[in-house]
Parts: structure tokens; sequence; C-alpha cells
């Protein structure tokens, strides 16, 4: 088996954390690994297979002697040092919104379109958390029935905005129950016992930024560049694990019995459809999971053709960590084996 020089890119980040701890847990070969961050956190330590690995901080001459570069700071950092770690010999696989769309990047979901990792020419793109949430489980019934439309509302959990959105809704909550003012400074609005629509850019379309990037990069993940779809993207109270209320119109009739046995075959998918228990997929039983939770299963009674089911998923880990991993693991299978 061969090992492999591995640098993590925000590697004190909730992204970068859970990177290395899915490595770990996957028994990656890994022969050597270097924690990268900002200048600030250099001198720190993080943990790896029970060692404290030192944080380094990133720079231009980061990636010498790395094969793969796992990056998790944001897509200023990733536009930055994207071809110094490529000029390097170093393949960038990035968690960034930075390289998605470019038509020369693969924007890879490992349960759909492990295939085109093979074009890739050293960058490739993990998609945005609600777009691979949404497409793992719809993959296998696009295929049985062809969707014609899709239909997403997401409740996007403080994850979602990293490690200081999540302590931002912990100490909101808190401050709530002690009888003190709630303060903000991560997210525009209270959080804490609250909704409010997704915190990006309102575009030029009337749909937010969030929303747009579910839509396109559905559409380029699935080589559908004209599949209908329609997104409503919103913040909710919970620390972590995103979940979506999804509709799909299809070709041909698909009942939810077939889609059930469909979805219970699938990769990365658990069905969590227990209508006499009326237990369904719930963030909080997602966290801490590689699968997407899938669940209230129905025909949509509004069209001939429509279904509609309810997931959940993890956004640190199938939304960004473990689907960078995976990707790792599929570019480096055969030379695992060897």
């Amino acid at each position: 088996m061969k090992w492999f020089r591995i640098a993590v890119v925000g590697a004190t980040g909730a992204v970068g954390q859970e990177i290395l701890r899915t490595l770990e847990q996957r028994r990656f070969p890994v022969a050597k690994l270097r924690a990268l961050a900002s200048a600030r956190s250099a001198g720190k330590t993080v943990k790896f297979a029970g060692e404290d690995v030192p944080v380094e901080e990133l720079t231009a001459a980061s990636f010498a002697e790395i094969d793969y570069a796992l990056f998790s700071a944001g897509a200023t950092r990733s536009r930055e040092f994207a071809e110094p770690c490529v000029k390097s010999g170093a393949v960038m696989i990035d968690n960034s919104s930075a390289f998605r769309m470019r038509t020369d990047v693969p924007l890879v979901v490992p349960e759909i379109n492990p295939g085109d990792l093979k074009t890739h020419r050293k960058i490739i793109a993990v998609p945005n958390c609600s777009a691979i949430i949404l497409g793992v489980p719809l993959w296998p019934l696009h295929k049985a029935a062809g969707i014609e439309r899709i239909i997403v509302s997401t409740y996007q959990s403080a994850s979602g905005a990293g490690a200081q959105a999540m302590a931002e809704l912990e100490a909101q909550v808190k401050a709530h129950a002690a009888g003190q003012p709630l303060t903000r400074e991560v997210f525009p609005h209270q959080i804490a016992f609250n909704v409010f629509s997704h915190n990006t850019a309102i575009g030029q379309n009337g749909y937010n930024e969030e929303e747009n990037k579910v839509i396109e990069e559905t559409r380029k993940i699935f080589h559908e560049p004209k599949l209908p779809i329609t997104a409503t993207c919103i913040r909710v109270p919970v620390l972590r694990a995103h979940s979506e209320s999804i509709v799909i119109e299809t070709k041909r009739v698909l009942s939810p019995e077939e889609a059930r046995q469909i979805l219970t075959k699938a990769p990365g998918v658990r069905l969590v459809d227990d209508r006499a228990k009326n237990h369904f997929p719930m963030p909080l039983e997602a966290t801490g999971q590689y699968d997407v939770l899938v669940g209230r299963i129905r025909k949509d009674l509004s069209h001939p053709r429509g279904l509609a089911l309810f997931v959940s998923g993890d956004q640190l880990l199938k939304g960004a960590a473990w689907n960078a991993v995976q990707i790792l693991e599929e570019l480096t299978r055969a030379e695992r084996k060897m």
C-alpha cells in the first residue's frame, strides 16, 4: 500500500477539524501531515492519530513534497494559493466556491459523478453543502425515473457559517436563558429562536447566492444544464446538519414504495421513514453521520408524477469534509491497493 503526503488548509476551522478526524477514522494512509492555517494560528497544534501536529502558516512554499492538499479556508485563500499548490505538483481538493463553476474543474459528489475525476487538472471542487445533501438522494431517483423538476426548501444550521456561527447560537441561547441581552456578530439577525433567509446577497434574479449555488451546481453535477430547479434557503437555530424539504416531478410515475426500494440500496443514503412512529430525518440524528438521512417519502398530491421527501445531512461531514475525503479516496484507490 502506498502512503501519501497530505496538507490540510484551514486545519483549525470547523471543516478542517472534521477532515482530520475523517482521515483518522477512515485510516487513510497518511505518511506526512501538514496542518496549515493563517498566521494567527501558527504555533498552535491540532490532534491527528493521537499526536499533536504543529500548525504552520499557509504560504506559497507550503505545498513542497505534498501529494494532495485539502482546502477549507474560504474562496479568497483558495484562489490565492491554487497556483503555488498546483505548481508544486499537489492535487487541490477545494471546499470553497472559488472554482466550482469553472468548466475545466470537475465538481464532484462521489456517489453521483466519480467519473468526472478523470478530467481533473489538479484542481477538484467540492460542491456547496446543500447541493450535496440534495443530490445524493435524488441521483438514484433521477436515474430510475428521470427528474423533470426540483423544488427544494432548505433548513440550514449554524454550522454552515463556521465554528464562530455555532458559538454565536450557543451564546444567544445561554443569554436568553439568563435573561441577558442577545448580541450578534456573525449573522445579520438573531439566530436563536428565529429563522431567516440565508445570509447571502440577493442576485438580480431575486435568488440569494446560496439558492443560486444549489441550482447551478446541481445542474453541473447531474450533467443537466437546463434542469428546472427552484430553491429557497433558510437559516434555522440548529447547531449542526442541514435539512431539506424536496418535491420532484419525474418523467414517469415513481411511487413512494418504489422510491423507498431504490433509496434503501442507494450509496450514501440511510432510510428513516417510519410512519407508524412518526420518525423521520432529523438534524440531531444526522449529526456525525456520513450518510444523508431520507424519509417522509410520499406522493405529491398536487401533481400526477410528483414525489415529496425530507432529508437531513451533516453539513460538516457529507456537506464538506467527508465528501472531500471521499474524493481523495477515489483518486488514490488504485495506489492504496498496491
